[in-house]
């Protein structure tokens, strides 16, 4: 048996700053939205592999950290 660990950070080349607006974001790139869209696809089907969880929730996480830090900037250049 092999024991994949997945963390947020293996992704971490897959972020790009993209300009938003006003604003510049942190955004995922085309490949990893694309392979979170497939995934979360493939989850509503019940049909993720025990990997794919694991994949899943590290982009989940990854997402939510981004979410925070774009938030902050946008706050940061609100004031």
């Amino acid at each position: 048996m092999v024991l994949t660990i997945y963390k947020p950070s293996s992704l971490i080349h897959e972020i790009r700053p993209e300009k938003v607006g006003n604003w510049n974001l942190f955004k995922f790139s085309e490949a990893l939205q694309l392979r979170m869209e497939s995934l979360l696809e493939k989850q509503k089907a019940d049909q993720l592999t025990t990997y794919e969880i694991d994949e899943l929730d590290a982009i989940g996480e990854l997402d939510r950290i981004l979410t925070h830090a774009n938030v902050l900037l946008e706050a940061q250049d609100s004031n």
